[in-house]
């Protein structure tokens, strides 16, 4: 089976596309993914969970970096697994490529994919919904904790709002909070009345519910059927 999805992310392609290939920081934007160990800088090994209703599929496997573009901002990622406590597997092969898209980039992943065992036996449209939701939500982690990272991104501004400057002779900002953790600097007066700033956690992906999804894709084919208005 192929997927094609693509999302857009407010920072520039190269610093996309070097997100989207740094293992340690991918993997917590993949539903119920968690890192094993790195073998080296384009293999690694992991596991994956999915809900499905009262059971819980785990694979255990490895994924590699093939046929990576850095001019063109351009890989694939291979993978393959089994069931930690079953027959069944899972392999896929996943081409991502990251463009410019007016200031921001627009990402696109392009999944064939295979599976067999107790998954496999809710089909190839509950299988497209649970796969495509899983790209939805990474990409949804992804976009947050790139655009967090991109000066003037995600501030609050009105999206023309520069950063303030930093380092040695910059003026401090009346007003302005400390960072919890930052280190003082010399000379600077503290802010009377000022609340310490806690740095916000990157965003993680949660679990896919399988059996939840299978329940409304079933209800909405089903009200499709009958005629029923939304």
């Amino acid at each position: 089976m192929q997927l094609e999805n693509s999302f857009t992310v407010g920072a520039p392609p190269s610093r996309v596309f070097a997100y989207l290939l740094d293992v340690n920081k991918i993997v917590g934007c993949v539903p119920g993914a968690e890192l094993s160990e790195v073998v080296d800088p384009t293999t690694f090994k992991g596991k994956v969970k999915i809900k499905v209703g009262p059971i819980t599929v785990a694979y255990s496997g490895t994924a590699r970096i093939m046929n990576r573009d850095d001019a063109n901002h351009a890989a694939t990622l291979e993978a393959e697994g089994r069931e930690t406590t079953g027959p069944g597997s899972a392999r896929a092969s996943a081409r991502m490529t990251v463009e410019a898209d007016g200031s921001g980039s627009l990402v696109k992943i392009v999944t064939d994919y295979n599976v067999a065992g107790r998954v496999a036996q809710f089909g190839r449209g509950v299988m497209e919904d649970v796969s495509r939701r899983i790209v939805n939500d990474m990409a949804a982690c992804i976009k947050t904790n790139v655009e967090a990272a991109e000066p003037g991104v995600g501030g609050g501004g009105s999206g023309g709002e520069k950063a303030s400057p930093t380092g040695p002779g910059a003026a401090p900002v009346a007003g302005a909070a400390p960072v919890a953790g930052a280190a003082p600097v010399a000379g600077a007066a503290p802010v009377a009345g000022a609340e310490p700033v806690i740095a916000s956690a990157p965003a993680t992906a949660k679990p896919v519910n399988a059996f939840g999804l299978l329940f409304s894709v079933l209800w909405a084919r089903l009200r499709g059927a009958f005629g029923a208005k939304p």
